[in-house]
């Protein structure tokens, strides 16, 4: 399941194997632009495996599709100097960095934060290390290297898993990877809330190893409080129960009672009323004490059971699940309803489709499409100009920009844009406001309650037309429900197919740069595409009337110097 949420955010994602993957896995399912840049052979996990029957070449490892769909791919040598300077290129244009190298690595290639961020002050990096960065707190392992296992056992969570002290048993699942991945993605989109705030990005890192710890802050308070040294609690909690895993006829199921209530209804549907009233279990504090007992005694009854037995008397009336494994996952009913198993296309049309676990977020305010194909090894290479191209705006640009702006007081302006349909859509607004010139930025609000609002918080161009004196008209019918604004009005559409009112003083092609929420109206800034500025007056409004901006205007500064139509495109 994707949602383009994230849609016009752009990652250069240097991570290879897991924890990085997944991190940039999750930005990518939501919109992202996610680019992995690649050397040699591409990212490790391209070899992992396993390689289905049909991909005889060993082209696609499933555990490279499963984490990397949705991205795109190029192939720099970094350590070239022309793949050192392609990639700095590319990081001026970039929101977000990431990368999971030993502390150093970016260093000796010149392409440290900081060398970085020089160039873009906005950059979000984000470096998931084994044991962190020296950045953030010098750790005596900060040069060792690290993966999944290594930091389950040292972050605490084998030594709290398995049946005894004596087995010590890895999680399943590469956790120590992926809880580090998941703690980034947040990481990430916090340091670019705040980078959207103060135009200023920043350098973010996690270790695994405190990832794990974090993820085990049981055994935290529990050392603290108690003095003991947390150990392995088998298929148990240590002071809850009935809570954790027992016997079936045919497999096993959770149970996870917590309230007296219901552990009362636990043993009412067990058949054994005298438990309700029996001092020993009546609370959960005496449950606890008496867990082993009581833990005999529900396993003792579930043994007797099927899986499916069980979950027709114990779903929905208690806190339950049978243990499923992936066969009983696939043809579950939920799974099926909520589209957890995802189907994606590969790259040839002939070849089955990939199934892989989908992203569980859900949104209510965005559809949910399905998942592109991972990339082959280099396949965006053709992008790599486009993509790294700097447009940056010359001087006689930002002097003609700068002309634009000025050349008449802000007045009546009517912006347009289209629905993916193509039909037109526009609406009055009383003032636009320019931002920069480098990059040259400008700024409009919507109404919420606007009718096309949802159209222009969707849309990817828009144009920004200022009314001359004599389009009083004009204004008023953009600013009515009317559905013949369009055939009423005189328009031509420009490059991005986006309308463009003819006789006007001004107008201003624009891509969306950023949308902000501002309370009631939002706020939409686009990137100056091209403009045209035509001699004439400008059409105002003040306390319910129109008048004409011009030289005679007092409140409204110098008149239109311009003499001649201009158009300009940057």
């Amino acid at each position: 399941m994707s949602t383009q949420i994230l849609k016009g955010l752009r990652v250069l994602d240097l991570s290879r194997m897991l924890s990085g993957p997944y991190c940039t896995m999750h930005l990518a399912d939501h919109g992202a632009e996610v680019i992995k840049i690649e050397g040699g052979s591409g990212d490790t996990s391209r070899g992992n495996g396993p390689f289905r029957g049909d991909d005889p070449n060993h082209d696609w490892a499933g555990y490279f599709v499963s984490l990397n769909r949705g991205k795109k791919s190029i192939q720099l040598d970094l350590k070239s100097p022309e793949g050192h300077a392609s990639f700095c290129k590319l990081a001026v244009h970039a929101d977000v960095i990431v990368e999971n190298f030993r502390p150093g690595v970016m260093e000796r290639l010149d392409l440290a934060y900081e060398s970085l961020a020089a160039k873009n002050p906005k950059l979000v990096y984000a470096a998931i290390r084994g044991f962190g960065d020296p950045r953030s707190g010098t750790s005596p392992y900060g040069e060792w290297p690290s993966y999944d296992v290594v930091a389950q056992a040292m972050g605490g969570l084998i030594a709290m898993t398995g049946p005894d002290a004596n087995t010590p048993t890895k999680t399943g699942p590469g956790v120590g990877d992926i809880f580090a991945g998941m703690m980034m993605a947040f990481g990430i989109m916090a340091a670019l809330r705040e980078a959207e705030a103060t135009g200023k990005g920043q350098f973010v890192d996690v270790a695994m190893y405190d990832a794990m710890i974090s993820l085990c802050e049981r055994m935290v308070y529990l050392h603290d409080m108690t003095g003991t040294v947390p150990g392995p609690e088998g298929n148990s909690h240590p002071f809850l129960a009935p809570f954790g895993l027992f016997p079936a006829k045919d497999g096993h199921v959770a149970l996870g009672i917590v309230d007296d209530a219901f552990w009362q209804r636990l043993a009412t549907l067990m058949g054994r009323d005298d438990l309700v009233s029996d001092p020993r279990f009546a609370t959960r504090a005496a449950r606890a004490t008496n867990s082993t007992e009581l833990n005999a005694i529900v396993a003792n009854w579930c043994s007797l059971h099927s899986k499916d037995k069980l979950t027709a008397t114990l779903g929905g009336e208690v806190p339950y699940g049978p243990l499923n494994n992936i066969a009983d996952i696939i043809r579950d009913p939920h799974v099926i309803s909520r589209g957890m198993m995802a189907q994606i296309q590969g790259p040839s049309p002939h070849q089955k489709p990939w199934t892989v676990a989908a992203n569980p977020l859900r949104f209510g305010a965005h559809g949910h499409g399905p998942l592109a194909s991972p990339p082959a090894l280099g396949a965006d290479d053709h992008l790599l100009a486009k993509l790294s191209t700097v447009k940056k705006i010359d001087q006689e640009g930002k002097h003609e920009l700068r002309n634009a702006f000025g050349s008449f007081a802000t007045g009546v302006t009517i912006v347009t844009t289209c629905q993916p349909d193509g039909k037109p859509r526009g609406f009055t607004a009383n003032s636009f406001t320019s931002v920069s010139l480098d990059p040259p930025l400008l700024l409009v609000c919507i109404s919420k309650e606007a009718l096309s609002c949802n159209t222009f918080e969707k849309a990817e161009h828009f144009a920004v037309n200022i009314l001359a004196s004599d389009q009083k008209e004009i204004s008023s019918l953009f600013a009515s429900q009317s559905t013949e604004k369009f055939e009423i009005t005189k328009w031509h559409a420009n490059a991005q197919n986006i309308p463009l009112i003819e006789d006007t003083v001004a107008n201003f092609s624009c891509a969306r740069h950023r949308l902000v929420d501002g309370g009631d109206h939002l706020i939409l800034m686009g990137e100056v595409l091209n403009f045209e500025v035509s001699k004439g007056t400008a059409l105002g409004y003040y306390n319910g009337t129109y008048f004409g901006i011009n030289h005679e205007t007092k409140a409204a500064g110098i008149a239109n110097p311009l003499t001649t139509h201009r158009n300009y495109k940057i």
